[in-house]
């Protein structure tokens, strides 16, 4: 049974879930077959797996992007409204935020590209207004409101289309490769970001192939090779070798260094992994 994030009610049905999900491009093999994922409310979904393996179709078929050739899509443990009804209904509740920040800019300048979403939803003047700010401001970029998009920088690009993600208030936002091309500095203000983001109610499903950044973030783990290969606990899939090796995954530092550790007799069975260099100076002061 995956962990569910902090506080959030244990009889609550899964926010998305995919059931049996199974495509195939034409004439090639399929791409994910019979693929079980659940997202709890509040949850974060870690997706791992080797590249080819099958994630951005997943990620896809769980945002309405793809219709599953077998299986289904759930919200709240139900099937969506059947035709486009169903589709527009988990394409606003669903947000999905691809890795190339270019294939979904398409507005002239930074303010219309995010205010897209909340146009169409035909939220009032003044609500979408509200948003746009709240998410630009979210996200560091609200000098840039009268940009055009075709001059930012990839990482301005990158946070622009999350803001206009976040504009939607979804249930669940999904990333794919979202650190990709970022520096650390990057990745630490878009992780200060999705946590505040999480931390108004939006479940996230990120698919990285950065352990060290699942390790200590993400509730839950599910490791994908066109099939779902484990699904847990973060800190029990990381500590699987055997399993990473398998799904060509480097292993996360902190759970290697905590077996490394734990084997010298220098970190307790049951205290946790490190999460980062600077926790090796409170647990063996130099």
């Amino acid at each position: 049974m995956p962990s569910r994030a902090p506080g959030a009610d244990p009889e609550a049905p899964p926010v998305l879930e995919g059931r049996g999900l199974h495509y195939a491009y034409e004439d090639t093999a399929p791409a994910v077959t019979g693929a079980d994922v659940r997202v709890d409310p509040g949850g974060l979904l870690a997706v791992l797996g080797p590249n080819g393996g099958g994630k951005t179709t997943l990620l896809r078929l769980l945002s309405g992007g793809l219709v599953p050739g077998r299986g289904s899509v759930l919200l709240d443990g139900a099937p969506p409204p059947g035709g486009r009804r169903g589709r527009d209904l988990l394409r606003r509740r669903v947000q999905m935020v691809y890795q190339d920040p270019d294939d979904q800019l398409f507005s002239a300048t930074v303010g219309q590209d995010v205010s897209f979403g909340p146009l169409n939803l035909g939220l009032p003047a003044d609500q979408v207004r509200e948003r746009v700010a709240w998410a630009l401001d979210a996200l560091g970029v609200t000098g840039l409101a009268d940009r055009p998009t075709h001059l930012l920088s990839y990482g301005q690009r990158k946070r622009v289309v999350l803001a206009g993600a976040m504009a939607m208030l979804p249930d669940v936002l999904i990333l794919d490769e979202p650190t990709a091309g970022l520096d650390p500095a990057g990745v630490a203000e878009l992780v200060a970001t999705l946590d505040g983001l999480r931390a108004r109610g939006t479940a996230l499903v990120v698919s990285t192939h950065d352990l060290d950044l699942v390790h200590g973030w993400a509730d839950h783990a599910l490791v994908l090779d066109r099939t779902v290969l484990a699904s847990g606990p973060t800190g029990q899939v990381l500590a699987d070798t055997a399993l990473l090796a398998r799904a060509r995954l480097r292993p996360a530092w902190g759970p290697a260094v905590g077996r490394v550790l734990r084997a010298g007799g220098l970190l307790p069975a049951d205290a946790p992994d490190p999460a980062s260099p600077g926790d090796l100076d409170r647990i063996h002061p130099r």
